[in-house]
């Protein structure tokens, strides 16, 4: 999952962002290929002469050039050993692990996206890294609901780096004017949103409802905090869980906000957060789930109307008021390609790099949310940043599985389920069946 930069001028503006698509839960298992976690540290003498290809994803910048330059010196006085640094654009990336794959040039150590580590895995790219993080205890810091798109079949193949999640985006000076308190429930959230429509008009979305190619960045949250999810990997295969309770409780909660409490138009069913956006930016929305990316674009189309000034992010809550709902939990990896010809020195450059000083620097300077408990909390203490940091403590993530990105864009199974609720085709308890199949036949190909 790769993520946008947050933007660092102003405090208002400084808010995660994400940019691809992107965990679960998962114990650390089975011992890693090509490393040895309990031996002692590289020493110089060791690794002298050699050289380490590492890529990183992106485009530098002055802070990012420093973090390298640090990095890269700290690993040579450690282990004697050069590091040459490789930028490749993320639009790129795909097309450049597949050639490194095809021709057997690849890096030694590589940046990744979180939620790309399960494909690459299924195509023997990824070195098994199990023991690396086992032996190393500052992976042991980072909390283990981080580790699940790293983990397949119960081995972990890349280190996490840094990340992120979602909140709500409001409108800070419509709240103010209509005494709205920051919504604390399920039911405060629909209350709210129901001032925001009979004070700004039927025109005017209260909370939007996203039925586009990212409705599940806004729907999970509640399905979540409900105690549902959308699949388990178990026996063997992909079970779908959608017809469960849980799913069902977020899920009629989420149509409800256009068929029961109209805080949402009927009208705007396929629109996504660019859309919302859109709108938020000529103020016809006062709330939605969305990144800090969003800022500048609104400021931008609104011709400065809406200001940082007014706007504003919360946590989506959890139904009982209990905290922040988990929300979809994205980041950026490091893992070791599996052509590395030195695995044991690419096994000390993912400790140091994904290690606690580096880790933090990495996360911190690149605009993304650090994964260490000491340095997140930190952030909570940021009132701009407080509800994204909060929320990341209780994120997770969708199936962690190849097929996902089918079900999820181009069949959008929950889309057209969530449609043909609040078009009246189907009852939610058939429109879940039905859905629910469909998603097992996509995961399980």
């Amino acid at each position: 999952m790769k993520f946008a930069r947050i933007a660092t001028t102003t405090a208002t503006t400084a808010a995660l962002a994400l940019g691809l698509a992107a965990c679960g839960s998962s114990e650390p298992a089975a011992p890693a290929a090509g490393s040895d976690a309990t031996a002692p540290a590289a020493s110089g003498p060791k690794f002298a002469g050699q050289t380490l290809t590492v890529w990183r994803l992106g485009a530098p910048d002055e802070k990012q050039d420093k973090l390298m330059a640090d990095l890269n010196a700290t690993f040579k006085e450690t282990t004697g050993a050069d590091v040459k640094v490789q930028w490749v654009p993320w639009p790129d990336a795909q097309a450049k692990w597949t050639a490194a794959l095809a021709g057997g040039e690849g890096p030694d150590v590589t940046e990744f996206g979180n939620d790309q580590v399960a494909a690459w895995v299924a195509q023997d790219a990824l070195t098994d890294i199990t023991d690396v993080v086992k032996g190393t205890p500052d992976f042991q810091q980072i909390p283990q609901n981080l580790w699940g798109y790293e983990t397949v079949d119960g081995k972990i193949y890349a280190a996490p780096w840094g990340g992120g999640t979602r909140a709500v985006l409001y409108r800070k000076d419509w709240f103010e004017d209509l005494k709205i308190e920051i919504p604390k429930t399920w039911d405060d959230l629909v209350a709210a949103g129901k001032k925001i429509v009979a004070e700004k008009g039927k025109d005017v979305d209260g909370f939007a409802f996203n039925g586009g190619s990212d409705a599940n960045m806004s729907l999970s949250p509640f399905v979540w905090s409900a105690g549902g999810d959308f699949a388990a990997f178990e026996g063997g295969k992909w079970v779908g869980k959608l017809t469960e309770p849980g799913f069902k409780e977020g899920f009629q909660y989420y149509t409800d906000l256009v068929t029961k409490h109209g805080v949402s138009r009927k009208s705007a069913l396929t629109q996504n957060s660019v859309d919302i956006a859109t709108r938020f930016a000529n103020s016809k929305v006062g709330m939605y789930v969305t990144g800090g990316w969003d800022i500048t674009t609104i400021k931008e189309q609104s011709g400065g109307k809406v200001d940082d000034s007014k706007m504003a992010f919360f946590s989506l809550p959890a139904k009982d008021g209990s905290g922040p709902a988990p929300a979809f939990q994205g980041g950026n990896d490091i893992a070791i390609w599996k052509d590395t010809k030195n695995a044991e020195l690419s096994a000390e450059y993912v400790k140091l790099a994904a290690g606690k000083e580096f880790g933090t620097r990495y996360a911190k300077e690149g605009g993304l949310l650090p994964l260490y408990p000491e340095a997140l909390a930190e952030y909570a203490a940021d009132p701009v940043q407080a509800p994204f940091a909060e929320t990341f403590k209780v994120a997770k993530g969708f199936p962690n599985d190849t097929n996902w990105a089918e079900a999820n864009d181009t069949k959008a199974v929950l889309q057209s389920a969530a449609r043909s609720v609040i078009e009246g085709k189907k009852d939610v308890d058939t429109a879940l069946a039905d859905a629910n199949k469909e998603l097992e036949e996509i995961l399980n190909q």
